[in-house]
């Protein structure tokens, strides 16, 4: 895996923790206990931090980054995100604040200061635009993103089953390694 350095912040991995060979995580990035970072993903933590929670699954392709502090915005936007959350391949997520147990459709992009609360779906191709608030419990698709639907509870059980079955192929991945 790559991991650089930037201006003395290095990501911090834990053990048990999947970095594919070919992703690249750059500066203050912090990813938890059973999670998953896949083929091809870019995390630049260089401008404000990242943090990712236990037993997410970032796929391939993916990009993270964050937003820089600003006179208007002295914090900035750090990139945050829970426990149990699966992200598909080619998603763009950038200074946003993920709960836990949630799925980000492949090729959907959060921007900068959206809040997605727990147990949310959001549709493959999705845009979330800056500001925006996901609440808890529903589907939401589209370009700009709307609420769809209330999510059943088969699709809230399916989080987590994602987020462990993601849990089982890193543990695999590792024994190869």
């Amino acid at each position: 895996m790559t991991l650089r350095s930037y201006k003395g912040h290095l990501p911090k991995v834990c053990i048990n923790t999947y970095v594919d060979e070919s992703a690249v995580l750059i500066g203050d990035i912090s990813i938890g206990h059973d999670s998953s970072i896949w083929p091809l993903v870019a995390a630049r933590g260089d401008v404000n931090y990242i943090k990712i929670g236990d037993r997410t699954n970032v796929q391939d392709g993916a990009i993270l980054h964050v937003t820089r502090p600003t006179p208007d915005n002295s914090a900035g936007y750090p990139l945050i995100i829970g426990d149990d959350v699966t992200i598909g391949h080619q998603a763009m997520l950038h200074g946003c604040h993920l709960g836990n147990r949630i799925l980000v459709g492949m090729s959907a992009i959060i921007m900068d200061n959206v809040t997605v609360e727990d147990d949310v779906i959001i549709g493959g191709g999705s845009l979330v635009p800056p500001g925006k608030t996901l609440k808890s419990g529903f589907l939401y698709v589209g370009s700009p993103v709307k609420q769809a639907r209330a999510l059943t509870q088969d699709e809230i059980d399916f989080l987590l089953v994602s987020a462990n079955n993601y849990v089982k192929l890193k543990d695999e991945y590792l024994l190869e390694d």
